[in-house]
């Protein structure tokens, strides 16, 4: 069973980690208007990421939220938190200054939030690695 379960929450993170970077490079080549910081960012972003985003996965799994709304928006919430604290920090690593990490971290607050809920949303309605856990454990 936890087998199944690794496998749904590794495919959930190589999905949203495609969406994700591929937002957070078109965010950060239109407000810095260089395509080798965005591409840094983005490939940095990819490692990061899918090792906060798997271990969020985890924790959510294991949570006792059960009405599907209220789940979707705190997971949204506290994952944008962690991506978007990971996205400025890169950034600002990569670039050198702060204020571009801020910037590109306040525009990708909004755009991968909204994305994010949607991926939420979409995986919610699909049953791959749950079999007849979903009742039990969302």
């Amino acid at each position: 069973m936890a087998l199944i379960n690794s496998k749904r929450h590794l495919l959930k993170t190589f999905t949203w980690r495609i969406i994700a970077s591929s937002d957070t490079i078109l965010i950060a080549w239109l407000l810095t208007k260089n395509s080798s910081f965005a591409f840094k960012i983005g490939f940095l972003e990819i490692i990061t990421k899918m090792i906060l985003y798997y271990f969020h996965e985890i924790f959510w799994f294991k949570s006792s939220v059960k009405n599907a709304n209220k789940r979707h928006i705190l997971k949204t919430f506290s994952w944008r938190a962690l991506g978007t604290l990971d996205t400025i920090i890169l950034s600002w690593i990569v670039i050198g200054d702060p204020f571009s990490g801020l910037k590109i971290g306040f525009f990708e607050l909004i755009s991968k939030m909204l994305l994010y809920y949607g991926h939420e949303k979409i995986w919610y309605k699909i049953n791959f690695g749950l079999g007849n856990l979903r009742n039990q454990n969302l």
